[in-house]
C-alpha cells in the first residue's frame, strides 16, 4: 500500500470533514486525468491553504461560498461548498444571507445563480 506525506493526509482529512468521502472522489477523478493534479488540489488547496490556522472551517467555507458566487460561473464547486458549508456549521439560515448580500457585491443575476444553489444545496443535504 502507498503510504501518504502528512499534507496530503491533512487535505484528505479536510476535503472528508466538508463532505463524506470527497477525498475519494476527488483524487479518482482528477487522479484519471493526471496523478499530480489530485496530489496538488488536495495539498495546496485542502492542505496547505484551507487547513491553515487562523481561521476556522465554518469561516473559510462562508468565505468560499461567497467567492464562488461572485465568479458566477462555478455551479458544481458552488453546491459543494453550499453542501461543505451546512456540512460544518453554517446554518441554512446563515447560507441564505449570504446569498442575499451577494446581490449587492456580485449582482442580482449572480445572487439569482446563488439561490439555485442553494435550494439544490439544500435538497441534497435534506435540510431543505
Amino acid at each position: 500500500m502507498k503510504q501518504i506525506d502528512e499534507l496530503t493526509q491533512h487535505g484528505q482529512d479536510i476535503m472528508d470533514k466538508l463532505e463524506d468521502g470527497l477525498a475519494e472522489r476527488v483524487t479518482k477523478s482528477l487522479g484519471e486525468l493526471d496523478e499530480g493534479l489530485a496530489k496538488l488540489i488536495t495539498d495546496y488547496a485542502f492542505g496547505a491553504v484551507i487547513g491553515r490556522p487562523g481561521l476556522d472551517l465554518k469561516t473559510r467555507e462562508m468565505l468560499t461560498v461567497a467567492s464562488l458566487i461572485s465568479l458566477g460561473n462555478t455551479k458544481p464547486q458552488l453546491e459543494l461548498h453550499m453542501r461543505a458549508a451546512l456540512n460544518v456549521g453554517v446554518t441554512p439560515k446563515e447560507l441564505l444571507e449570504i446569498v442575499i448580500q451577494m446581490a449587492i457585491y456580485a449582482g442580482v443575476p449572480a445572487c439569482m445563480n446563488g439561490i439555485t444553489a442553494y435550494k439544490a444545496a439544500l435538497q441534497q443535504t435534506k435540510l431543505s
